[in-house]
């Protein structure tokens, strides 16, 4: 095979009857046409030059060694040296025959001549010199490859350079090419596309080249057009170059860090804390320590949450703690260099280090390890404080947060004079959160416990004029302005203060305020409760009872009167003696206030009222009651009933009073109708013997009192007539009170009346008692099972299904199953006559049903039941209440029963068939007497 050094292999291929006389030098035997390639030999002489010949040449030949393909290659391309379609296969199966073997194989140099044949006519085609730079690119040819990449971007279009950037792009980044190669290939490459900024940072980062990584970062955040292809945020990218800032200060210039991570902290308000430390680290970094510490204390002083304020405080005291160790450290070395030197140097180097210390003096002292220690003590003994800024700077008008700022200095006034200051200037009462007239409060006080009573008496007369959002703020400060010169013994002057706190504004006041549209709080303070109650609490106190008197028609006259006022106010007249006033006071009050609010005053009216003038202003007071209880309502009638009542008996009629009462039980609520005809019958009783009360248990029994209630009364009434030796009034008493009582529910009442019975009744009355239990306790019962019509016929028809089949299944006949049928149909009777009974044996009479009826004693009995279902029939007197009853007995179809219901049909089978031999045997009449039987 022909070295590709030396150029196209140069074979004359002869007419194949004189082609073995050819010669061929330089040529293997192996690689001669054979008999086989003769028809494609023969197309190529005739047309040399055309590609289809020599295609279907080399797929035929696609078996054969890559040596005698290649060989047709060459012949193909000397032919036709600008097919694209000839060099790309060639240069392909090139590279997969150099593949196998090492980059230093002689192969590789062949291909590389045959790419640069190639490129000699197919420099404008992409995918060769894709092929032949990916080839270099394998081989490690780091020169060569980046002559071939700059021959091929000036060979190829622009629009085509995106093919070839990347593989440079890798050449740039091996290992072993040069930096300086590398840096050079990617800003060319970002000249051609500047979006890719971001590869070129990373590898400058690789590289170590903070300097212009920075430079590159830094012109990539200041341009606004800028997208990441990588999907990185303007703030990652800030991030980025702050560590790289702060990192590598001592190898960055030229760039305004300082100017720069302030920038990102206005900018990045989640990261403030970071951008804060790092600038700090940069100013570490460059040695510049107290720069540091500058940063370090604006970023305390200047982070707006508590999570940014912990990063940089932890920073922060890692700072000053490892600047206090350092200087320990190096303290400790001089000591033992010093202890060193002197044990060598003798009395000389003793001599020449204290004339040095001497010659220093303090001021040139380095030690400054205490300085140090302290600034770092200092430094934990502020972060309270600090917190507390940070904070407050979260929301400046938080009143809490500044009492418990105020707390942090309770050893140092003049700073708590200062924070009270700060703290009143600062607040908003608008917009306050809490009750900011605390803080005008708290800094009174303060100058009150230090004695300073005339700055207090300031600082309360500037928390006046402050607008407060509601008056009760504004009247807090001046009552604790009062209580201070209470406190302080200047009673007069708290009188003052009062007095000209509740002062009304004047008209051209209002008229201005109206003016303006926004009406201040202290216009409004002049109806202060609050104010006006410790106002007429030093009154009472400290002043006249004229005074006194004017405040309280003053709260009146404002209408903020409240009815304990009412009743401090009548309180104080009566004291004085002031009786008609204080009852007028009164009656404006009950005029003012509706109940719940009123009851007090109407209590507290009557009871005083009918005390001092008891019978001598009978009908007045009458009038009043009436008009109290009218204006009750029903809940709150009793007690006013009651008072009426015990009024009407100590100084009226008693007959007056019987009314009230029966007026009280028909106007208090039911749940209150029990206790009062309770007393109602009580006082009736004491006052016109008991005879009197049977009209009153009468009406309250008929009154609609709950069921419950009735029976009690009815008990009550049934001992009374008991008593009053009337037993059969009694009885009848017990009898419609039974009405109510359930046996199951109420047994206490069946046990009296029984207990009645016992003592004062006889036979019959006890039998008719014993039979009203039985029937209010049936009655009871069947009250708890009605149910809707539909619901009842829907549960019949199941029933009567369920029983039909079961019955079919066992077998029974059709005209016994149309029986059942039928009674099931037409349901069970409240009170069945009772059927005949029917001598069974004793497997007849395993399973029956059992009927609910009572065998009849006599046919009159009999339709006395038709006549009247709900009575119950009673035995005669003669019978024994013990006797044992009859009950009728219904047989029951087996199936029911199911595999039990077939065992005793079997077993009657067999009796019934014993019955009819031995019934064979028997003469007529004796089977029928036994049948009658």
């Amino acid at each position: 095979m022909p070295s590709a050094a030396a150029g196209p292999a140069e074979v004359a291929l002869a007419p194949p009857a004189k082609a073995a006389a050819l010669p061929f030098a330089g040529i293997s035997p192996d690689l001669y046409p054979t008999e086989d390639d003769l028809p494609y030999e023969e197309e190529i002489l005739r047309e040399p030059f055309k590609l289809k010949g020599w295609w279907r040449y080399l797929v035929a030949r696609a078996a054969a060694p890559f040596a005698k393909r290649a060989v047709i290659y060459e012949r193909a391309l000397k032919a036709l040296p600008g097919s694209y379609k000839l060099w790309h296969a060639y240069l392909r199966e090139r590279l997969d025959h150099v593949r196998p073997h090492p980059i230093s194989h002689p192969a590789y140099a062949s291909l590389n001549n045959t790419f640069e044949r190639a490129l000699a006519t197919m420099h404008k085609m992409p995918r060769v010199w894709v092929l032949y730079l990916t080839s270099l690119l394998d081989q490690r040819l780091l020169t060569r490859g980046r002559r071939n990449f700059d021959r091929a971007l000036r060979a190829l279009p622009v629009t085509q350079h995106d093919r070839i950037w990347p593989l440079y792009l890798r050449l740039a980044s091996l290992p072993a090419c040069p930096v300086e190669t590398s840096f050079r290939v990617f800003r060319r490459y970002l000249q051609f596309d500047p979006s890719h900024a971001e590869d070129f940072i990373e590898f400058l980062v690789s590289a170590e080249r903070w300097q212009e990584a920075a430079d590159r970062l830094a012109s990539v955040l200041n341009d606004d057009g800028f997208r990441s292809v990588k999907g990185k945020t303007r703030h990652q990218l800030w991030l980025e170059l702050c560590d790289i800032l702060t990192k590598h200060a001592d190898e960055v210039a030229g760039l305004k860090v300082d100017a720069i991570l302030r920038g990102g902290i206005r900018k990045f308000t989640d990261e403030v804390g970071k951008l804060w430390t790092s600038l700090a680290d940069y100013y570490v970094r460059r040695t510049l320590y107290e720069k540091a510490r500058d940063v370090f204390e604006e970023g305390v002083s200047s982070v707006m949450t508590v999570q940014e304020f912990s990063v940089v405080f932890e920073a922060y005291t890692q700072f000053e703690q490892s600047m206090l160790a350092a200087k320990l450290e190096a303290a400790e070395e001089d000591g033992a260099a010093g202890s060193d030197e002197g044990e060598k140097g003798g009395k000389k180097n003793k001599v020449e280090k204290l004339e040095k210390e001497l010659a220093a003096c303090w001021l040139n002292d380095e030690d400054d390890t205490d300085l140090r220690l302290a600034r770092f003590e200092r430094l934990l003994d502020r972060r309270p404080e600090l917190l507390s800024s940070v904070l407050l700077r979260q929301n400046p008008h938080n009143v809490e947060e500044w009492h418990r700022r105020v707390k942090l200095f309770d050893k140092d006034p003049a700073k708590q004079v200062a924070t009270y200051v700060e703290a009143v200037k600062t607040v908003d009462p608008m917009k306050a959160v809490g009750k900011p007239h605390t803080l005008w409060v708290a800094f009174a006080k303060m100058y009150e416990k230090h004695n300073r009573l005339d700055s207090a008496e300031d600082i309360f007369k500037k928390a006046t004029q402050v607008n407060y959002k509601a008056v009760d703020h504004l009247a807090t400060i001046w009552c604790e302005w009062a209580e201070m010169e209470l406190r302080n013994q200047h009673f007069d002057k708290a009188i003052e203060l009062m007095r000209l706190a509740t002062a009304e504004p004047s008209v051209e006041v209002k008229r201005r305020a109206a003016a303006e549209g926004d009406e201040p709080v202290q216009l409004k303070l002049h109806k202060s409760l609050k104010l006006w109650s410790i106002y007429v609490d030093l009154e009472e106190s400290l002043g006249s009872l004229e005074t006194t008197r004017a405040v309280y028609e003053r709260i009146l006259d404002l209408r903020i009167a409240t009815p304990q006022i009412i009743l401090n106010y009548a309180f104080l007249l009566e004291e004085n003696k002031y009786f008609e006033d204080a009852f007028k006071v009164y009656e404006r009050g009950v005029k003012i206030f509706k109940y719940p609010h009123v009851k007090d005053i109407w209590v507290t009216y009557l009871t005083k009222f009918v005390k001092r003038y008891q019978r001598s202003k009978l009908e007045r007071a009458r009038e009043l009651f009436t008009e109290a209880v009218e204006k009750a309502p029903p809940h709150e009638k009793k007690a006013l009933y009651l008072q009426y009542a015990k009024l009407e008996e100590d100084y009226g009629l008693a007959k007056r009073a019987m009314n009230v009462y029966d007026e009280a039980v028909r106007a208090v609520p039911n749940t209150e109708k029990m206790s009062m005809y309770e007393i109602y019958i009580a006082r009736a009783a004491e006052l016109f013997g008991v005879p009197r009360t049977r009209q009153i248990y009468e009406q309250a029994i008929e009154s609609g009192l709950p069921d419950k209630d009735v029976m009690v009364m009815c008990m009550k009434f049934a001992e009374l007539e008991r008593n009053l030796g009337e037993i059969d009034r009694s009885r009848a008493i017990y009898i419609h009170a039974s009405n109510y009582a359930d046996p199951n529910s109420h047994p206490e009442f069946w046990k009296k009346w029984n207990d009645f019975e016992i003592q004062h009744g006889n036979e019959d009355t006890f039998r008719e008692m014993l039979r009203i239990k039985r029937t209010v306790a049936a009655s009871r019962s069947q009250t708890h099972f009605i149910l809707p019509e539909y619901l009842m016929q829907r549960d019949q028809r199941l029933n009567m299904d369920e029983a039909v089949d079961t019955l079919t299944r066992a077998g029974v006949p059709q005209d016994e199953m149309a029986a059942l049928e039928r009674q099931l149909a037409s349901g069970p009777s409240p009170a069945p006559a009772a059927a005949p009974s029917t001598s069974t044996t004793p497997a007849n009479r395993m399973m029956n049903f059992v009927s609910a009826g009572v065998e009849a004693r006599a046919e009159s009995s009999t339709q006395q039941a038709a006549a009247n279902n709900e009575d119950i029939e009673l035995p005669d007197e003669e019978s024994d209440e013990e006797d044992d009853v009859q009950i009728a007995e219904r047989a029951v179809p087996e199936a029911v029963f199911g595999e039990l219901g077939k065992r005793a049909a079997e077993s009657r089978e067999e009796s019934s068939s014993a019955q009819e031999n031995n019934e064979q045997q028997l003469g007529a009449l004796e089977r029928i007497k036994r049948r009658r039987q």
